[in-house]
């Protein structure tokens, strides 16, 4: 009778080993191509919310949308309000939208930071947008939180931004309160602050750079791009939290220099 020849254990060990050197070289690969593919679903966000946003401006005169009436009750976000359930049909962006946003699937919300990854912001306990809106220039006093040091700024048209293609509509948002605790902001804060002795910088800015280190961004000019530091820096390195170069110009406020009391 003919014997059958069994593996011995160095072709065994030299079986796993070849397996591990392949998973090895794989798995970065395969990371690589889902951390893409979550980039591109962001992209097409806020693309989406981009065109929703300027479709806004054709029927206010070229006006942008408010970030928020935060001197009523319920405050109505720009993309909508949680205060006795999420309501997305009240925000402002809602109707110029062609995909509804819903609880399970939101145009408002970017696929890397996942729900129950983050605290959420206002009384509700359902995702909101972990999109920031750049109000701060675009609609000073349709900005809660910093109206009342702002407000006097003219609230922007789409003729009054000069290089539309530079300053940021959208972008990736997180609001780093500490090392430890995070929580979704729908409100895109610039790296410098405005007050009555000037501009400071701000220790709490929110542009958040979780695709591999880059953000996305929507612009005025509709077109949608990840972008690095460039020159900026982290002020919460753990989180990815900073701002996109060194200052204001040209991305969150490009005419930072002629603001005044």
């Amino acid at each position: 009778m003919m014997k059958q020849r069994a593996f011995t254990l160095i072709e065994l060990l030299v079986v796993i080993a070849v397996i591990a050197t392949l998973l090895g070289v794989l798995l970065p690969a395969l990371v690589g191509v889902r951390n893409k593919a979550r980039q591109t679903e962001c992209m097409s966000n806020q693309r989406q919310l981009a065109l929703a946003a300027l479709t806004y401006t054709n029927d206010f005169e070229g006006a942008f949308m408010p970030c928020a009436n935060w001197q009523q009750s319920p405050v109505v976000y720009w993309w909508g309000t949680n205060e006795a359930g999420i309501d997305y049909e009240a925000g402002f962006i809602y109707p110029y939208l062609d995909v509804k946003p819903n609880t399970e699937h939101s145009v408002f919300n970017c696929p890397v930071q996942r729900w129950g990854s983050y605290h959420p912001q206002g009384p509700g306990a359902e995702p909101t947008s972990t999109y920031g809106y750049n109000g701060y220039y675009l609609c000073p006093a349709g900005t809660p939180g910093w109206a009342f040091s702002i407000g006097h700024e003219p609230w922007k048209r789409v003729a009054d931004v000069r290089e539309p293609h530079k300053v940021i509509m959208m972008a990736d948002a997180l609001m780093a309160w500490s090392d430890t605790q995070i929580s979704n902001n729908a409100l895109l804060d610039p790296p410098y602050l405005f007050s009555g002795r000037g501009w400071s910088r701000n220790d709490y800015p929110t542009t958040c750079f979780r695709h591999s280190e880059r953000a996305v961004a929507a612009f005025v000019d509709g077109h949608v791009a990840a972008h690095g530091l460039e020159g900026g820096e982290y002020t919460t390195k753990r989180f990815r939290v900073g701002s996109v170069g060194e200052h204001n110009d040209p991305h969150y406020v490009p005419d930072w220099r002629t603001w005044a009391d």
